[in-house]
């Protein structure tokens, strides 16, 4: 298996890993996001604590995305591919602070509970406020950035031919979508989590899972595949100097 086709699979397992992730947090959090009382009442941490485990698999995942793909996208625009590395990291520092803020409300219901009496408004209000950070995280990290950091892959695919265009276009459909959804939830239009939310949000869901699948069956394609590192290309014009007026290059 050459080196672009490692590539491919790792990156393709990277971004399944994404979707999963993503989708168990989102589960896992319910109590804590959905229950005002939460903070109150005996809670569910171990419930939490997973989600929190989850996003954090997921954080680590999206940074590899970026990893993984950044020796073969730079061949085609290296100031992009540098943008996409960047972009994926800033992701990820999102959605660590939204686990923090979340983890934040366990820490609080459980010294309430080991300090009975408590102003039980006070400690309601905190817990919502350390929910809508979350929330605001999760409108910023995996919507606003995702969506440009979609339109940075994708627009590198499309123009590269790595994947079949259709599948590109797939990708930049669904980054102008949820990036619009994010504006229209962050103007008060409809609720994050909601049924025109989650329409929006496939598009760019089909487009991370059909790369993966993509990737992982067939491969980057197209000429563009084939492009020689230029790392390689120079080493290669290192080795073909002259010595004694022979070249090192094989003939």
């Amino acid at each position: 298996m050459g080196s672009t086709r490692k590539t491919a699979v790792v990156t393709g397992v990277l971004f399944l890993v994404t979707e999963v992730a993503a989708i168990c947090g989102l589960a896992l959090y319910g109590p804590v996001l959905h229950d005002a009382g939460y903070v109150l009442g005996p809670g569910a941490d171990t419930r939490v604590f997973l989600g929190a485990l989850s996003e954090f698999v997921l954080a680590l995942a999206v940074i590899g995305t970026g990893v993984a793909l950044y020796p073969v996208v730079k061949r085609q625009n290296e100031g992009a591919a540098l943008g996409y590395v960047c972009g994926r990291l800033l992701e990820a520092a999102v959605i660590l602070v939204g686990i923090i803020s979340v983890l934040s409300v366990v820490t609080l219901r459980r010294e309430s509970a080991a300090a009975p009496g408590g102003d039980a408004a006070s400690l309601v209000t905190a817990a919502d406020t350390l929910v809508a950070f979350h929330d605001w995280t999760f409108l910023f990290g995996p919507n606003f950035v995702l969506g440009a950091n979609t339109l940075v892959l994708a627009g590198l695919m499309y123009r590269s031919r790595l994947v079949p265009r259709p599948l590109a276009v797939l990708g930049l459909v669904g980054a102008t979508l949820i990036c619009a959804s994010a504006a229209a939830v962050l103007f008060g239009l409809y609720e994050q989590v909601s049924v025109a939310g989650s329409l929006a949000a496939l598009p760019v869901f089909a487009w991370e899972v059909g790369l993966a699948v993509r990737l992982l069956a067939k491969g980057f394609t197209g000429p563009a595949a084939q492009l020689p590192d230029p790392n390689t290309a120079e080493k290669w014009a290192v080795s073909s100097e002259t010595v004694g007026g022979h070249s090192l290059a094989p003939r």
